[in-house]
């Protein structure tokens, strides 16, 4: 557990100084390095210390405000560094995709573990048996969505049932069952089931969220309404086979809409689990957007909501020809599956005071290592050496690209750091 959450770093992790000496993570923020200072190699992604602390403290608020518990989603940074500081902030537990990164969580301290996924290989359905025998104070859920993996599971031998809770999907989306006949179907086979314990339902949302209210709220409403109804009647046929009843969703862009509805009136007490996981480092891109949303609904202004804490910051390699310059980074460091890097703001080389940047500007390309940043007639004098800031579109895949993280003071001096365990 010591080298997962303080582990050796060195000249091999990427945006480590090359001329420094292996240190533990530790003590990085003891080094007195600055990145505006040229201290450490560029590309580098950094988390603004502030920004973190805020998003954490902010989303946990809300869920406690709620009733509501809250297990933020590990594979957007799967940082046991991160999972640490959300579980002192008060999170119930942590939701991972899959069973190997689980193991990140444990190692940070997790003891409620949900597989927002369905598990059903009986290598990992072996692992979960083995984890309850060597740790039985830890709790591990999992997704299941059909009688074609519950058959799978009994093919495994456990000493105890495990938890399942049963997912509701929508039609054209991921996994789920997408009929409620078919849902409270399955619902009964579990129940008689010697292999699993029904322990609730669980939706995830995500897939259809626009940003416009006007389409998000009856989306959302019509998939709690179907997960409400299932959860009633399963409860009313005695299905359920825990003390409590799980009702959980996703909420990374429409917490405010998820969140009322995760507690249904049953005839037993319920656990409503809310899963964000971008929210951690937010960003200004794809959730920005639909955060913006979120925060008028809840009369929120943007600069009290989340804030985004993760940047990159890349050097200016070639200014070829009017109105182009070639920044060196790419598609190995930053996201664009949901979204270009937006520029934020300039620095020049060997200079500490940030300007933001023009509006206008814009990254329109990106290869392995190269990104493409249009300018308009407003350069700020850009030359061959300077750096850029950029702001990313979809945390997670920055985060996967990244062996290691400095988090920052406002001035850009390191204070921390992170690793990533992907």
């Amino acid at each position: 557990m010591t080298d997962v959450l303080d582990p050796l770093l060195d000249a091999t992790f990427k945006g480590f100084p090359p001329g420094a000496a292996p240190l533990r993570r530790s003590r990085v923020g003891t080094q007195g390095w600055n990145v505006l200072a040229g201290d450490l190699p560029l590309p580098l992604a950094v988390i603004r210390r502030p920004a973190l602390g805020h998003n954490i403290g902010w989303m946990q608020r809300l869920a406690d405000a709620a009733g509501v518990r809250f297990a933020p989603h590990g594979k957007t940074t799967m940082s046991p560094q991160l999972f640490r500081r959300q579980l002192d902030a008060g999170a119930w537990g942590l939701t991972f995709a899959t069973v190997a990164q689980m193991q990140a969580g444990l190692a940070a301290g997790a003891r409620n573990i949900l597989i927002a996924n369905q598990v059903l290989a009986a290598a990992d359905l072996g692992a979960i048996a083995a984890l309850r025998v060597t740790h039985p104070d830890v709790r591990v859920l999992f997704l299941l969505d059909s009688p074609a993996q519950l058959a799978l599971i009994e093919t495994v031998s456990a000493d105890q049932p495990f938890e399942v809770l049963l997912e509701l999907g929508v039609a054209g989306g991921r996994t789920g069952v997408r009929a409620h006949d078919d849902a409270l179907a399955l619902a009964r086979r579990a129940h008689a089931s010697a292999a699993v314990t029904l322990a609730g339902v669980e939706c995830y949302e995500g897939l259809s969220n626009t940003g416009r209210s006007e389409d998000d709220r009856p989306a959302v409403d019509d998939l709690m309404d179907r997960v409400e109804r299932l959860a009633r009647q399963c409860d009313a046929e005695g299905l359920f086979g825990a003390d409590e009843v799980i009702v959980s969703a996703g909420g990374s862009g429409v917490f405010d809409l998820v969140l009322p509805r995760l507690r249904p009136a049953l005839s037993r007490p319920v656990a409503g689990l809310l899963r964000s996981g971008c929210y951690v480092t937010h960003d200004q891109g794809h959730y920005q957007r639909l955060v913006h949303a979120a925060n008028r609904r809840l009369g929120c202004t943007d600069d009290a909501g989340l804030r985004a804490a993760l940047e990159v910051w890349a050097l200016v390699q070639s200014m070829p020809e009017p109105g182009l310059a070639i920044l060196a980074v790419g598609k190995r460091d930053l996201s664009h599956d949901l979204g270009m890097p937006v520029p934020l703001a300039t620095c020049a080389r060997a200079r500490r005071d940030i300007r933001p940047a023009p509006e206008g500007w814009a990254i329109q390309r990106l290869n392995d290592q190269h990104a493409y940043l249009h300018l308009t007639s407003e350069t700020h004098d850009l030359r061959v050496g300077d750096r850029v800031c950029l702001g990313i579109s979809h945390p997670c895949t920055t985060f996967d690209k990244w062996r290691w993280m400095p988090i920052v003071d406002d001035d850009y001096t390191v204070v921390d750091a992170i690793v990533t365990c992907f």
